[in-house]
């Protein structure tokens, strides 16, 4: 049995782990997140714990007794704000183990005209993201950050990953996808610790997503 508390539970792809974790038997699950009853519904199936992912002290309620933290957490302006008070709280608990949902280009790692494209974009939102990125690296906890390429909501699981250092020139990955791979790490918490791997699905290299 593993027990896993999600941050950002109400989140697009948090929904669709959340799915893989309430099927499997083998896992306990809690949620997390500013506002519970919009997790009302799965009262019956989880855990579920109300509060602000700055907290370090509601946080820390949450993260007692788990064994992995899978934090999908958004909103640029807080992002760093919510790692430092992640780390903190999971150092208080004694939980090591951290999935970190991140984004494409906190590295500079997307080159030519999608790099281009894509900083057009996202702008500010990558420099706080690669902040909180850098204090989960610096935290001495167990972590695997993820960075998605620009996400879809097809329904497929077809995904390559590529570790940090690495070029992304994949345009697109499905949330389904991601969710797959966390749920993958969550059933196999040894794998990719210390790792910051990216998502893309195969083939879809291009200048800009194809929708834009």
């Amino acid at each position: 049995m593993v027990k896993v508390v999600v941050l950002g539970a109400h989140g697009k792809v948090a929904q669709i782990t959340e799915k893989f974790l309430l099927a499997d038997k083998d896992v306990e699950t809690s949620l997390f997140l500013r506002n519970a009853d919009r997790m009302a519904d799965k009262k019956d199936q989880a855990k579920i714990f109300e509060g602000d992912a700055t907290d370090e002290a509601q946080l820390e309620k949450a993260i007692k007794g788990q064994d992995v933290v899978y934090a999908n957490l958004g909103g640029a302006k807080d992002i760093d704000l919510e790692a430092e008070a992640v780390v903190e709280a999971m150092h208080n608990d004694k939980v090591k183990r951290l999935i970190w949902i991140s984004t494409i280009g906190i590295y500079d790692e997307v080159p030519g005209k999608f790099g281009e494209w894509n900083k057009s974009q996202l702008g500010d939102y990558i420099t706080d993201y690669a902040k909180a990125a850098k204090r989960i690296e610096d935290s001495g906890l167990d972590y695997t950050i993820i960075r998605p390429t620009w996400m879809t909501d097809k329904n497929e699981v077809d995904y390559e990953k590529s570790k940090k250092g690495q070029p992304i020139t994949d345009t697109e990955v499905s949330r389904k996808s991601v969710a797959a791979y966390i749920y993958h790490l969550i059933k196999n918490p040894k794998e990719a610790i210390d790792e910051s791997i990216g998502l893309g699905k195969p083939g879809s290299e291009g200048d800009k997503p194809s929708w834009y």
